[in-house]
């Protein structure tokens, strides 16, 4: 993988900015983190170099003094959302997020339900949580929110949400994805904390949109394609740039809210120490940016992954028309189509050649594999291979499992199990090159070379099984497919 980016000056400056912010408030400081606190796979693609956990270590140094808030929003609870990189629903993701957490040492203090207007699902959910010890509190839908500034900032808006009790000066409201309602639930404790005479001050650890990269840089507009079902559009910040004179991103949900937070910290301290919603943040990624061009690529590869992405999720009824939509205004405004992943038309030239389903992926040293539908072996397990043969050197042409031992395995998917595909899959793939291993030198060479698959792309012209998807996640491949089904088996 090339790397675009430096994350051991980004560790250093990071830390370093928002002890700053710390030291600029008095009592408590509520601070809201955007993006995946651990397991940030987005940032790690678009910028490559940056590692998934960089904010979790940063904070660990602050730990001491930490205690974490988890967000759920109540709408998210009831659609049973999910997250696209681990598949698992955001509730779900909340008892991961703990547990995750306390194992590395933070106090969790509970978790805040956002958007509540009486759902049965979110009273069975807080019940479930509460059977575990956690503690869980409601924020209501506040109506007119955020216009209303006068309804919100009151009794009848923010005072009506439950309080939460902290004890920390330093207070990270997360969640399992966008869109949760992190920041209402920051700007309510404000609030709430002011009633009950303490000094709370607030700030933002978003990464993306960069506020110091152009408006239609690649890593901005591969943001935009990522919260597409959202609907987040990034602007030029219009409050930055009247108190400053300068340009900075920022994106709509952020500039809506700022005169809600300009107006709460004006009736609570008569002034507000932000003067536009990017002067909220600390965000230091765009300034560890090493190699642009890098990341450019990286991100235009995002937002045609996105688009693959969504088009299948429409191809299951999981997605919408209006998200694929914008993701394909994206690639026009980004001067994209999916022939500029090399991996798809690979694949594709090879599927018109020979009529079965192909996939191909590119390796560390820009040559670009394929491979195709056999009787023994599916697209993706034939890919796995190809690829790692191609890495350790092993002559094409050589068999790394023989047929004699996948036909047994064969016999048993179909005959004893009942299924319809006897050709192998990726990690049945994977467990006979194992077992082979313990003998075979070359099958050793082979499983040595899975790691240097890691930031690989790879196109398959029809849409994976799961187990096989799952897989070529673990390994870190950026995966993309056609929307179009294949048999169960």
């Amino acid at each position: 993988m090339k790397y675009g980016f430096d994350n051991g000056k980004y560790l250093k400056i990071q830390s370093e900015h928002i002890r700053e912010r710390i030291a600029r408030f008095g009592d408590k400081l509520y601070m809201e983190f955007g993006g995946k606190l651990f397991d940030d796979y987005h940032a790690s693609r678009v910028l490559p170099g940056f590692q998934p956990d960089s904010k979790l270590k940063m904070l660990t140094q602050l730990k001491d003094d930490t205690e974490i808030i988890i967000v759920i929003s109540a709408v998210d609870i009831e659609k049973n959302k999910v997250r696209g990189d681990l598949g698992i629903t955001y509730d779900m993701d909340v008892l991961r997020l703990r547990d995750e957490f306390m194992d590395r040492g933070f106090a969790v203090n509970s978790v805040v339900i956002t958007h509540y207007n009486g759902q049965g699902s979110t009273d069975i959910y807080r019940e479930k949580l509460e059977k575990k010890g956690i503690k869980v509190y409601y924020h209501r839908i506040i109506e007119g929110y955020p216009e209303n500034v006068e309804l919100i900032d009151s009794e009848d808006g923010f005072g009506k949400n439950d309080y939460v009790v902290t004890s920390k000066p330093l207070v990270v409201v997360t969640a399992p994805g966008p869109g949760s309602g992190k920041m209402a639930v920051c700007l309510s404790q404000i609030y709430q904390e002011f009633q009950r005479g303490t000094r709370a001050g607030y700030a933002k650890f978003e990464t993306f949109p960069v506020w110091n990269l152009p408006l239609k840089h690649p890593v901005n507009m591969a943001y935009e394609a990522a919260t597409a079902d959202l609907a987040d559009v990034n602007m030029i910040d219009p409050f930055h740039l009247e108190a400053y004179g300068k340009t900075a991103v920022n994106y709509n949900r952020d500039i809506e809210i700022f005169p809600v937070l300009d107006a709460l910290f004006k009736g609570i301290y008569g002034d507000n120490p932000y003067k536009s919603p990017t002067d909220m943040g600390v965000n230091m990624v765009g300034f560890c940016i090493s190699d642009d061009d890098v990341c450019c690529n990286a991100s235009r590869e995002e937002i045609i992954r996105r688009y693959y992405k969504a088009l299948c999720n429409l191809a299951e009824e999981k997605g919408s028309e209006e998200e694929v939509n914008k993701l394909r205004l994206l690639l026009k405004q980004a001067n994209l189509s999916t022939d500029y992943r090399r991996v798809t038309v690979a694949a594709r030239a090879r599927k018109e050649v020979n009529g079965h389903n192909c996939t191909a992926m590119e390796l560390p040293d820009g040559t670009v594999v394929t491979a195709t539908t056999s009787e023994l072996l599916g697209p993706s397990a034939a890919l796995i291979l190809n690829a790692t043969k191609h890495l350790a050197g092993i002559p094409h042409d050589t068999k790394l499992i023989p047929q004699e031992m996948i036909e047994p395995i064969q016999k048993t998917k179909v005959s004893y199990l009942h299924g319809h595909n006897p050709r192998l899959h990726t990690d049945e793939v994977l467990v006979a090159l194992s077992i082979l291993s313990v003998n075979d030198h070359n099958c050793r060479k082979a499983l040595d070379m899975l790691p240097l698959l890691n930031g690989c792309q790879m196109h398959s012209t029809s849409m994976l099984s799961e187990v096989d998807m799952k897989v070529f996640n673990r390994l870190g491949v950026g995966l993309t497919c056609d929307p179009v089904k294949k048999h169960k088996g």
